[in-house]
C-alpha cells in the first residue's frame, strides 16, 4: 500500500464530490432553494454510493441534476481514477506503474501486472449488468408511464441497484412497488451482483468459461458469506417483525418473504426500501447494525468492514479458542497473520468510530440513540438505508450542520475504507532492526 497513491484517490474523491456539490447548485440543475450543505451532503451520498438523502430526489433535482447523481454514483462505484486509467487504456497508451497502482488501490486489486484486461472486464461487465438491469426495469415501468420516462427511470434505478447506492426517483423510494416481484427481485439482483466484487465477477466468468479455472479462497469466502448474510438476514427479520401490523402486518405470505428477502438485500449494501422502515421494532434496527456493519465484498461497490474481514476473524477466533497445531485456513488455503491482524485492527477501530460518532450525535443533535446509531452505521458503512425524519427523507435532515457535516465525513471514510484512512493520518512505520523479548501479558 502506498501513501502518495493513497492521497490521489482520497483527494480524486473530494475533488469530485465538490465538484458534483457545485454543480447540483446550478440554477437548472434543481428546484426551489437548495442550501450548499445539502448539496454537498447529496454529492456525498451519490459519490460514496449510499443514498441517504436531505431533499427528495425527484422533486428538489431537474433531470440534469438527476444526470449528475447517476455520473456520481458510477464514478463512486467503479472509482474515479479506474474510469481515468481506462480512458488512457481507450486511447492505446499504456499505464506506467504508478498508474497501475493508483487503478489498483482503487478497485482493491491484489496485484498491478494483469490490471490493465481487469480493468476492461470491470467496465464491461458493468455495462452488461446495468444494460440488463435497465431493459428489465423499464419494460415493467412502461406498464404505467410513458416510454422515454420509462427508459430513464430503468436506467436510473439500475445504475444505483448495481452499485449499492440507493437512490430513487420515486418519492418514497420502492414503498409503491412492494408487491411487484419483477421490480424488487431485478433491483435485489443488481444489488447484489455489486457488492459481490469486480473480482469475484471476474473469476465466476472465468470459471463459467473455464471448467477446470479455480476460484480463490476470496471469492468462496465472498459466496458463502453472502448467501448466509441474505438467507439469515431474511428470516431474523422475518421472525421478529412477522406480526408487526405496521410493517408485515397488510401483506400476503409471499409478499412478506418477497420483501424480508429485499430488505435483508438492502439492509447490508444498499439503501432501496420497500416498507417504512420507521416501523421496525427496537430489536431489528440493532440487528440490522450488525448486518450493514458486515457489509459485501471487498472491492466492491458495497459498503461495510466486508464479508471476508468479519470470516477471517470468525475462523481465527475459532482457531484460536480449538487450540489447533494448524494455522487458521479456509478452503484448504492458509489465512496469514497478516490479514488477521489486518482484520482485527479494521473491526475495532470501525467499532469506535461508530460509538464516537453515535455519542457525538446523540449529544448535539438531542436525537435518540437507537435511530441515530442506525443512521451512524447506515452512512459510515454507506448503506443508506434510514428511521426517516416522519416524511420520507433521512434522519440526517433533521441534523443542523454540524450534524451533516459529521455524516458526510463519515460516508468518506467508510468509502474509502477504514485501513485507508488510518494508513493515510498515520503512515507506514520505519523499518526497526530491533526485536524486543517477549514479555508476559495475563488475558
Amino acid at each position: 500500500m502506498n501513501q502518495k497513491t493513497l492521497k490521489i484517490i482520497f483527494l480524486s474523491y473530494l475533488l469530485v464530490v465538490l465538484a458534483g456539490a457545485i454543480i447540483l447548485m446550478l440554477p437548472f440543475a434543481h428546484h426551489g432553494k437548495l442550501a450548499f450543505i445539502d448539496a454537498l451532503f447529496t454529492a456525498t451520498s451519490a459519490t460514496c454510493v449510499t443514498g441517504l438523502v436531505v431533499k427528495i430526489t425527484p422533486e428538489s433535482y431537474s433531470i440534469f441534476g438527476q444526470a449528475i447523481l447517476v455520473l456520481l454514483m458510477q464514478i463512486g462505484g467503479v472509482g474515479y481514477m479506474s474510469i481515468v486509467s481506462l480512458f488512457y487504456l481507450f486511447m492505446r497508451k499504456s499505464l506506467n506503474i504508478h498508474e497501475k497502482n493508483v487503478a489498483k488501490e482503487s478497485l482493491n486489486y491484489a496485484t498491478n501486472h494483469d490490471i490493465p484486461i481487469f480493468l476492461r472486464k470491470v467496465f464491461l461487465f458493468t455495462f452488461i449488468i446495468e444494460l440488463a438491469g435497465t431493459l428489465i426495469l423499464a419494460l415493467r415501468f412502461s406498464a404505467h408511464m410513458s416510454i422515454p420516462q420509462a427508459l430513464w427511470q430503468g436506467f436510473f434505478h439500475s445504475v444505483a441497484a448495481f452499485n449499492n447506492a440507493g437512490f430513487s426517483l420515486f418519492r418514497d423510494n420502492l414503498m409503491g412497488y412492494q408487491t411487484d416481484a419483477t421490480i424488487l427481485l431485478t433491483i435485489g439482483t443488481l444489488v447484489i451482483l455489486g457488492g459481490l466484487g469486480y473480482l469475484v465477477l471476474v473469476e465466476l466468468h472465468a470459471k463459467l468459461m473455464h471448467q477446470r479455472f479455480m476460484l480463490s479462497a476470496h471469492t468462496k469466502i465472498t459466496l458463502v458469506g453472502t448467501v448466509l448474510l441474505v438467507l439469515s438476514g431474511m428470516l431474523l427479520l422475518g421472525a421478529i417483525e412477522w406480526n408487526n401490523s405496521g410493517f408485515f402486518g397488510h401483506l400476503s405470505l409471499e409478499h412478506r418473504f418477497l420483501n424480508s428477502f429485499f430488505l435483508s438485500i438492502n439492509f447490508r449494501t444498499s439503501g432501496f426500501n420497500s416498507l417504512d422502515l420507521s416501523q421496525l421494532s427496537d430489536t431489528s434496527l440493532f440487528c440490522s447494525t450488525i448486518f450493514m456493519m458486515i457489509g459485501g465484498g471487498a472491492g466492491s461497490t458495497a459498503g461495510g468492514i466486508k464479508i471476508t474481514t468479519v470470516a477471517v476473524l470468525i475462523i481465527a477466533t475459532l482457531h484460536t479458542i480449538k487450540i489447533s497445531n494448524q494455522p487458521p485456513h479456509a478452503f484448504k488455503r492458509t489465512i496469514s497473520s497478516e490479514v488477521i491482524h489486518r482484520s482485527s485492527a479494521i473491526i475495532f477501530v470501525a467499532s469506535f468510530i461508530v460509538i464516537a460518532a453515535t455519542v457525538l450525535l446523540v449529544q448535539t443533535q438531542h436525537s435518540a440513540f437507537l435511530p441515530t446509531l442506525f443512521e451512524v452505521v447506515s452512512a459510515f458503512c454507506t448503506v443508506g438505508v434510514s428511521v426517516g425524519n416522519g416524511d420520507v427523507l433521512s434522519l440526517s435532515q433533521t441534523f443542523d450542520l454540524v450534524g451533516k457535516s459529521l455524516i458526510i465525513a463519515l460516508m468518506l471514510i467508510g468509502r474509502m475504507g477504514i485501513f485507508a484512512v488510518g494508513f493515510l493520518i498515520v503512515g507506514k512505520e520505519k523499518i526497526k532492526h530491533v526485536q524486543y523479548p517477549e514479555g508476559r501479558i495475563i488475558l
